[in-house]
């Protein structure tokens, strides 16, 4: 009998674990895409209105979501060494701080109007973006529930559930979307609310539904997740909270670079704002992947570092980017040699910019050729780096690299040089590849030789 190659089992048990998290993430995206789509059926208004609040709302997610991003790698590591009472320990104390950083955070959903009016937002716009987050934010604490959740279920190889869970939330939400934002099925016509209480809906019982799983799989009644669950647990609290604070500025700072470059694109023209906001589309729904990737070496890193597997950390690792690389090589082709065929679904034929955003799209795909490449490292040095619970260090230079390197440069190669859009997307790549070639030397360079 052959022996299996330790890459080929590492490739194996990363795609066992990655693929159903890739596919959670990517219906995850289409419940967003869905809520953008019916908004836009429903008016111009109410869709710049829900876009605001939701792009609010999700800047806020990304912070607090470090404290769910804590939880798999602690949770992997400790259930490694066979430590039951240590899973149970983080994975509470990752509800608990969810739960905090909720309750903290709704007053800004709740004064929302006057915070956007004040960063220059229009009047009309503020209004209707406020209604929708004061609903909106009552599911920020479901929504982080079921993150940390999530989490604790993917460390423990209990991927598919997190899967099936997503994929049945996209359905409910079309249907809920239909009803309440049109007054379908003899429900009232609220328009945006309606949209933000779908949303709401859909966390709660996507978040009823996980628990159910949670607390009574026979398999998983050994860690007890939900016994005596207002018993705090200081030392507990700390160690999560320690871990994940810099994971939640780090995604913070991210999402905030493609922020400020909606922004600056914004300068340029509405046209190239369009293509702009179409190409980031594209490319999100393609990042899933090496998300969903990033998540599964996270559980292998955490498992291999909680056993001192050095060897199988560093094998585990370099399989984990060869995958991610042959996907984003997939990506490129496709970029390069398609670009219209994935411009054209989201535009009307009938509209007479629908060529000019044809035009700078496809040369905005091409920039994200190099894009994925960059993005797709970054994240699995990202990934990486939480396995072996490194967040701080990380945090620095992906902060560094997004703001001090690539804003900069993408103001500069957009406007001062000439290069316009495709120069604005160019800076991105620069920003993108400095985290990249910085976060994968921080994780070589510490680890262990084996």
């Amino acid at each position: 009998m052959h022996k299996i190659s330790p890459y080929l089992f590492h490739a194996r048990a990363t795609l066992t674990l990655g693929l159903p998290l890739i596919g959670s993430h990517v219906a995850q995206f289409v419940l967003h895409l869905t809520d953008t789509v019916m908004l836009g059926w429903y008016g111009v208004l109410p869709l710049a209105a829900g876009v605001l609040g939701a792009s609010s709302f999700f800047t806020i997610f990304v912070l607090g979501s470090g404290f769910a991003k804590a939880v798999m790698p602690m949770v992997a590591s400790a259930n490694s060494q066979g430590d039951e009472r240590q899973v149970r320990r983080v994975a509470r104390m990752g509800l608990w701080l969810s739960i905090l950083f909720s309750a903290l955070t709704y007053p800004v959903f709740w004064w929302s109007g006057p915070i956007l009016l004040a960063l220059g937002q229009e009047e009309e716009v503020s209004a209707l973006a406020q209604q929708y987050l004061r609903i909106a934010g009552l599911g920020m604490c479901p929504a982080l529930l079921v993150m940390v959740l999530k989490s604790y279920l993917s460390a423990l190889e209990r991927t598919q559930v997190v899967l099936w869970v997503t994929v049945a939330a996209v359905p409910l939400n079309v249907l809920l979307n239909w009803a309440l934002i049109f007054g379908n099925l003899g429900a009232p016509e609220l328009g945006v609310a309606g949209s933000a209480i779908a949303t709401v809906t859909v966390q709660i019982v996507s978040l009823g539904l996980i628990v159910l799983y949670a607390a009574l799989l026979p398999a998983l009644a050994k860690y007890s997740l939900f016994q005596r669950f207002w018993r705090p647990d200081w030392p507990g609290f700390r160690a999560v909270f320690r871990l994940g604070w810099p994971m939640g500025l780090t995604g913070l700072a991210e999402s905030g670079l493609f922020q400020a470059s909606a922004l600056m694109m914004g300068w340029i023209g509405t046209t190239e704002l369009a293509a702009h906001g179409i190409a980031l589309e594209i490319t999100a729904l393609a990042f899933m992947v090496h998300v969903g990737l990033s998540n599964a070496v996270t559980v292998r890193g955490g498992q291999a570092y909680g056993a001192a597997d050095w060897t199988s950390l560093r094998q585990g690792a370099l399989t984990g980017i060869a995958l991610s690389f042959g996907m984003a090589m997939l990506t490129v082709c496709l970029f390069l040699l398609a670009p219209e065929a994935l411009i054209w679904p989201f535009l009307n034929p009938d509209d007479p910019a629908s060529a000019t955003i044809i035009v700078t799209g496809t040369a905005l795909l091409a920039c994200a050729a190099l894009f994925q490449l960059a993005d797709g490292m970054q994240v699995m040095a990202l990934g990486l780096l939480a396995g072996v619970q490194d967040t701080k260090v990380p945090m620095v230079l992906a902060s560094v690299s997004y703001w001090l390197i690539g804003i900069p440069a993408s103001y500069a190669l957009a406007f001062p040089m000439g290069f316009g859009p495709v120069g604005l997307w160019l800076g991105l790549v620069v920003g993108l590849a400095m985290a990249a070639i910085s976060l994968m030397a921080r994780f070589w360079l510490r680890l262990p030789k084996a």
